[in-house]
C-alpha cells in the first residue's frame, strides 16, 4: 500500500533540511501509540532510528536505518526503511522529500510504501497511518512558520 502526503511550510528547503532533528522527530509522535525514543541518529545514510510502541498491554521496537540521502538543486530527501517492524508490518519504506517552492516556501513530501501480513492487515492499517501522518501538517506548519532551526 501507498501513502502520499505533501504539506507546504513556510521556510526554504534547505532550512528544512535543517529542522529535520530529533526535537522535530519528538514533536510528530502521535497521541496513540505513546513512542519512547531509543535511538535517534539522524537523517543520513547508515543512521538509525529506533522507537518503542507502547500499545498499553504490549510494547513493540520499531527500527529503521536511513538507506539514502540526497542533496540537490531544489530538493533534499531521506529514505528510511524498516529493519526491525512491530508484527503488523512486514514492509516500510518512508521516503522524506523537501522540496523547494520559491526562495521562502518548501514542500514536505511523505512518501510511504508499507506491506502488513495480509491484505486485509493492509487495508485496516491504511487510514489509521494515513491520519497518524495527517497529523503531522500541522506540526510542520507550526515548526516551520515559528520555529526557526538554527
Amino acid at each position: 500500500m501507498k501513502i502520499n502526503l505533501s504539506t507546504r511550510v513556510n521556510q526554504p528547503y534547505l532550512k528544512v533540511k535543517e529542522g529535520f532533528t530529533e526535537d522535530l522527530f519528538q514533536s510528530l509522535n502521535p497521541p496513540f501509540p505513546p513512542v519512547k525514543l531509543l535511538r535517534f541518529d539522524g537523517s543520513s545514510t547508515g543512521d538509525i532510528v529506533s522507537l518503542e510502541l507502547n500499545f498499553l498491554l504490549f510494547k513493540q521496537v520499531w527500527t529503521s536505518e536511513i538507506t539514502d540521502d540526497q542533496t540537490v538543486e531544489n530538493e533534499f530527501y531521506f529514505v528510511d526503511e524498516g529493519i526491525k517492524l512491530p508484527f503488523f508490518l512486514r514492509f516500510w519504506r518512508h521516503k522524506h522529500r523537501i522540496v523547494s517552492k520559491g526562495a521562502t516556501q518548501s514542500l514536505i513530501i511523505d512518501e510511504i510504501s508499507y506491506r502488513a501480513p495480509n491484505i486485509l492487515l493492509e487495508v485496516v492499517l491504511f487510514p489509521v497511518l494515513y491520519a497518524q501522518f495527517a497529523l503531522r501538517k500541522p506540526i510542520y506548519k507550526k515548526y516551520f512558520g515559528q520555529h526557526k532551526p538554527v
